[in-house]
C-alpha cells in the first residue's frame, strides 16, 4: 500500500478522535431488531463433502467447481440458513480476505491503525443499511469464524466485509476494478431479445475467486432472483430475477469518501428483490445514500432493453441510448449529469476505461448479431483494439485474465450463463430461472440444477502453450515483484524467461528496467524501460512512470 493512503489514513483517525468516538461506540453496539421474525431453522444435513440439505434448502457443488444454493424464508431466515449451509465457505473467505490485507499491511502497527480506521470509516453504515438486510447479515455472522475477532465482532465485521468493493476501489490499493459491460437488443441479436454480457474484474488474491457461489433465493417478500457471489455476502454484484431484471456493478471514478453510508452492493440487491423494470429500479436507487461513484447496469425484459443508473455521493443520472440497439459501460460515466464532472472527464483520458469501451464497441460492430455464445466470445477476448496483441494481463484488454466470474443474461428467457475457473476460460454453465424456482423446494437430492445440454464449453485457449506461458508469467511475476520488495538478486535466466512468456506486455519489461536500475545495470535499464514504452501501456500515470526512468537514466549516462 502507498505511503500516501496510510498519510490519509492518519488524518482521518485525527479527525476521528478530534470529534469523539461517540458514533463509533453507537454503530459497534447496533443490532437489528430480530424480533419480528420467525427463524425455526433445523441442523444441516451433510449427504458429500460439498452436499448440504436444510429442510427444502441446500447447496450442492456442480462438476464445474461452482456452489448452487438454494435458499427460502424471512430476511433472518434467510442469514441463518445461508450461513449455516456455507460455514465452511464463508470462513475460508474470511480467511482469504483477511490474510490479503495483512499481506498488504503486513506490520502490526499499520494493521491496528487500518482496524480504527475501518470501525470510524463505517460509523454511519448501520444507519444507511435497510433492516432486512442488517438482519440477514446478522443471520449469518452466527456462523463467522472466530479467529477474526480482533478487527470487529462477527456482525460490525461481516457488515464491513459489505462494504469491501466499495472501500477497494475509492482506496485503489486493496483491488482491481476494471469491470466491462454491454447489452445488444432488437435486430443486433439473432433472435431479437435482450442480451446483456459482462465481466467483474474485482481482483483480491487467486484464492478469493476459487469458491464461487451461484445463490438462489426465494425471500418471503419480494421476487426470487439469483446472484453470483461468495461466503458471507448478500449483496448483489451481478445477478437477476425472476422478472427478467439484471443488475451488474461497475465502479466509477470516486473522491476519497469520508465516511461509508449504504454498499452499493445493497443497493442493487434491493433493486434485484423489488424492482421489475428500469423505472423501478432507478426509483430505489434514487433512495439510497451511496459513498462510492459506481455504474449500475439494468437490463429488463420488461422494457426490452438496458440502461446505466449513475450514482455517487453528490450526483445522479441515467443514461439510456436513443434510436439506439447496443450499451457499453467500462468504467467512466456517460450521463448528461457528469457531462462537466472534471474527476470523470480525467479519468476518462487517464485510465484503461475508454480503451475497454472502444473495444466493445469495435467487437460489438463485428458481431451484426449477437449470441450467448459470442457474448461469451466477447468478454474472453485477449487482444486490443485492431487486435493488437497487448499482453496477457493488460488492463486494457476485456479478458484481463483474473476476473472473478463472467456472466451473460438473456432475461426475456430467463436465462443465465455462469463461468467457472480459471478466470471466465472455464465451461459458462447455464441456468433457467424458470426451471431453478419451480423445482428447488423439491430437490430433495440436492442435485445440480444447471441445464448441462445449454453450457457454452471453455475457451480453446487453455489447451494452449500460450496458456501455460501466461500461468508460468504470473509465478515468474510474484516471484520477481517480492524479490524487488526485499532487494534480493534475481538471476538472469529468470528475467529472460519473464520476457519470454509475456514479450507483449509493457508491465514485464518496466519490472525488469526497475530490478536493473535498482543494481545500477543503467544501459539495461533504459533499454528495459525503452522497449516498455513501445508496448500498450495502461493508463497515462503508467506512461509517466516509464518517462520518468528514462530521464534519469539518459541523465546518468551521459
Amino acid at each position: 500500500m502507498s505511503k500516501k493512503f496510510f498519510l490519509n489514513i492518519s488524518v482521518l483517525i485525527g479527525l476521528a478522535f478530534f470529534l469523539g468516538s461517540c458514533g463509533v461506540s453507537k454503530s459497534l453496539k447496533d443490532l437489528p431488531n430480530i424480533s419480528q421474525y420467525e427463524a425455526n431453522v433445523v441442523e444441516r444435513q451433510q449427504l458429500t463433502d460439498s452436499t448440504f440439505l436444510l429442510g427444502n434448502n441446500f447447496l450442492t457443488k456442480n462438476q464445474q467447481g461452482l456452489y448452487e444454493l438454494y435458499v427460502s424464508g424471512n430476511p433472518y431466515e434467510l442469514g441463518l440458513k445461508t450461513g449455516s449451509l456455507t460455514q465452511e465457505l464463508f470462513q475460508e473467505q474470511e480467511r482469504v480476505f483477511i490474510e490479503k490485507i495483512d499481506e498488504l499491511v503486513p506490520k502490526k502497527g499499520k494493521q491496528k491503525l487500518l482496524r480504527k480506521f475501518l470501525a470510524w470509516f463505517n460509523r454511519k453504515m448501520y444507519k444507511n443499511v435497510d433492516e432486512q438486510y442488517k438482519a440477514e447479515i446478522y443471520g449469518i455472522s452466527q456462523y463467522a469464524s472466530k479467529d477474526y475477532n480482533r478487527i470487529a465482532a462477527p456482525y460490525p465485521r461481516v457488515m464491513y466485509f459489505h462494504g469491501a468493493h466499495d472501500i477497494g476501489h475509492a482506496l485503489q490499493d486493496l483491488a482491481l476494478v476494471g469491470c466491462s459491460s454491454f447489452a445488444a437488443w432488437g435486430d443486433h441479436t439473432a433472435d431479437g431479445k435482450l442480451i446483456i454480457g459482462r465481466n467483474f474484474d474485482f481482483y483480491a488474491g487467486d484464492d478469493f475467486a476459487k469458491n464461487k457461489i451461484i445463490a438462489f433465493v426465494a425471500p418471503d417478500e419480494g421476487y426470487k432472483f439469483m446472484s453470483v457471489t461468495w461466503g458471507g455476502m448478500v449483496g448483489v454484484v451481478s445477478g437477476m430475477n425472476d422478472q427478467g431484471l439484471t443488475v451488474t456493478i461497475n465502479a466509477g471514478k470516486s473522491k476519497f469518501p469520508l465516511v461509508a453510508k449504504t454498499p452499493i452492493s445493497l443497493v442493487t440487491r434491493e433493486i434485484l428483490q423489488y424492482a421489475s423494470t428500469i423505472e423501478e429500479a432507478i426509483a430505489i436507487a434514487k433512495k439510497r445514500e451511496v459513498f462510492v461513484s459506481e455504474s449500475i447496469f439494468v437490463g429488463s425484459a420488461k422494457d426490452k432493453k438496458a440502461a446505466l443508473i449513475e450514482v455517487s455521493p453528490h450526483n445522479f443520472g441515467v443514461y439510456e441510448v436513443e434510436n439506439g440497439n447496443q450499451l457499453v459501460c467500462s468504467n467512466h460515466f456517460q450521463s448528461a449529469a457528469y457531462a462537466n464532472d472534471k474527476k470523470n472527464q480525467k479519468h476518462i483520458l487517464e485510465s484503461h476505461s475508454e480503451y475497454r469501451y472502444e473495444r466493445m464497441e469495435e467487437l460489438l460492430d463485428e458481431e451484426p448479431k449477437v449470441t450467448p455464445q459470442t457474448a461469451v466470445d466477447i468478454l474472453r477476448n485477449r487482444n486490443g483494439l485492431e487486435d493488437k496483441r497487448i499482453g496477457y494481463g493488460n488492463e486494457k484488454a476485456l479478458n484481463q485474465m483474473l476476473a472473478h466470474h463472467g456472466i451473460v443474461f438473456q432475461p426475456e428467457d430467463l436465462m443465465v450463463w455462469v463461468s467457472s475457473n480459471p478466470y471466465q476460460l472455464g465451461e459458462f454453465v447455464a441456468y433457467d430461472l424458470n426451471e431453478v424456482f419451480k423445482n428447488a423446494d423439491e430437490n430433495q437430492k440436492a442435485r445440480s440444477i444447471s441445464i448441462a445440454n445449454k453450457n457454452i464449453g471453455p475457451d480453446p485457449f487453455l489447451r494452449t502453450l500460450a496458456y501455460r506461458h501466461y500461468e508460468r508469467y504470473r509465478a515468474l511475476n510474484s516471484q520477481i515483484t517480492a524479490a524487488l520488495a526485499a532487494e534480493e538478486k534475481i538471476e538472469p535466466s529468470v528475467l529472460s524467461e519473464f520476457i519470454a512468456v509475456n514479450p507483449d506486455f509493457w508491465e514485464v519489461h518496466f519490472l525488469v528496467g526497475q530490478y536493473y536500475y535498482e543494481n545500477g545495470l543503467y544501459k539495461e535499464a533504459l533499454n528495459a524501460f525503452e522497449t516498455a514504452k513501445t508496448k500498450e501501456v495502461t493508463t497515462v500515470p503508467d506512461l509517466e512512470a516509464i518517462n520518468t526512468y528514462i530521464k534519469k537514466l539518459k541523465r546518468k549516462l551521459k
